[in-house]
């Protein structure tokens, strides 16, 4: 009998930690559904990956555009991990952060991830189980100045996680949470480039600023944020749900 091809749903997939969560789960032998805004960046990366990696297009702010996502996916089957990774960070004052930005921010933070588990948790139930990974971040417990907003936001997808793992715990699907230091991506270039911009240090100064929060001095990679979320995914992590596991190089808050 042909074992069937287990299937996992990757938001944000283009680039950074969602692209190092792609390729991993395709490297185990999984179908990977790898959503992103840009077309371009998925269809570079469908080169890579090959004919297990599905690309969709879609800008997760857009409900309806998701929601059909998501019908597509379930008409091929039912997925047995969805990693919730897309997101945006603000880096302002509370003064200067924008009505406007505050709410792109949440509908991307914590809106999108709450409709994707509304969409696909309750097939995995029905399936026997499943795996949902939400990316978060040491903000998610933890208030770090000048990003209030960003703050809010992944402590709310905190607990969506927290509350999801209670109601899901006894059908199968257990719901746990990354959450990331500096991690080797955009996001921490861009920062780089606020620091330096704002304080007149140096790129390279600016980064060793961001990489000395950590306790181990260096940056986090995005492929051991993959790792993480396999081993998640796994049969060895079935009695974890509801955590909000560190990857920080030494920040163990939450």
């Amino acid at each position: 009998m042909t074992t069937p091809t287990k299937m996992a749903v990757v938001t944000g997939a283009s680039r950074g930690i969602g692209r190092a969560v792609a390729l991993g789960f395709i490297k185990e032998g999984y179908t990977v559904w790898a959503m992103a805004r840009s077309a371009e960046a998925l269809e570079g990366l469908r080169r890579e990956a090959g004919e297990a990696l599905r690309p969709v297009t879609l800008d997760v702010t857009d409900e309806a555009a998701l929601v059909a996502a998501c019908r597509t996916v379930l008409q091929a089957g039912t997925p047995r991990v969805l990693v919730n990774n897309a997101g945006i960070s603000i880096s302002a004052p509370l003064t200067k952060t924008r009505t406007e930005d505050m709410a792109r921010l949440m509908a991307i933070n914590v809106t999108a991830p709450y409709l994707f588990c509304r969409e696909l948790i309750p097939a995995m139930a029905t399936a026997g189980g499943g795996r949902v990974i939400n990316i978060g971040s040491v903000a998610s417990v933890r208030g770090v100045p000048y990003t209030s907003a960003y703050c809010a936001s992944k402590h709310a997808l905190l607990g969506i996680t927290r509350s999801l793992a209670v109601e899901y715990a006894r059908k199968g699907v257990t719901v746990n949470q990354v959450n990331p230091g500096w991690v080797d991506t955009d996001m921490l270039s861009q920062a780089v480039g606020t620091i330096s911009k704002t304080t007149g240090r140096s790129e390279q100064q600016a980064r060793e600023t961001l990489a000395a929060m950590n306790a181990t001095g260096r940056v986090i990679r995005p492929e051991e944020v993959a790792a993480t979320c396999l081993f998640l995914a796994s049969d060895a992590a079935e009695g974890i749900t509801g955590a909000a596991i560190p990857l920080a190089g030494g920040d163990i808050s939450g």
